[in-house]
């Protein structure tokens, strides 16, 4: 028992015996329901008592193994860390690399289109003698029929 509970003891005797000497003469039978009243009294704080020690028990059993299962997670989190470092290293490392290759290909994605329209602007400027040699040879064509120089078409 906790002295708490001792003392809670010795003052209910205290309480009870106190009576019981200032009327004696009332006889054993009040001292026969005195002594049931306090052995009932007893065997209460002593199951009380008991009860609070399995709750205890059942407490630091639960917080023992809540404290386990904290060790063990804390550990799976450390190992995830290290199955996660390697993938980190490579994912900078290729991001890094992209990067480097993206800076190289700025400038020639700029070249790439100037010579582009280099090429549309040839190719316009291409398209047009053409249709200026075309209309020459028809002109020239038209000129020698009307001069009477036989075509070699046949």
């Amino acid at each position: 028992m906790t002295t708490a509970h001792k003392q809670k003891l010795s003052d209910h005797q205290a309480m009870l015996s106190g009576p019981l000497i200032a009327s004696s003469f009332k006889g054993g039978e009040d001292e026969e329901i005195s002594r049931t009243a306090l052995s009932s009294f007893l065997a209460k704080e002593g199951e009380i008592e008991r009860r609070k020690m399995e709750v205890r028990e059942r407490v630091v059993a639960q917080l023992g193994r809540v404290e386990e299962e904290s060790k063990r997670l804390a550990m799976i989190r450390e190992e995830l860390e290290a199955m996660g470092d390697p993938m980190r290293k490579d994912v900078a490392l290729v991001r890094k690399k992209i990067d480097t290759l993206n800076k190289e290909l700025k400038p020639l994605g700029v070249t790439v289109q100037k010579k582009e329209k280099e090429y549309k602007d040839a190719l316009n400027a291409f398209n047009e003698k053409n249709k200026e040699k075309v209309q020459l040879i028809n002109k020239l064509v038209e000129s020698l029929l009307g001069i009477g120089i036989p075509s070699t078409k046949q």
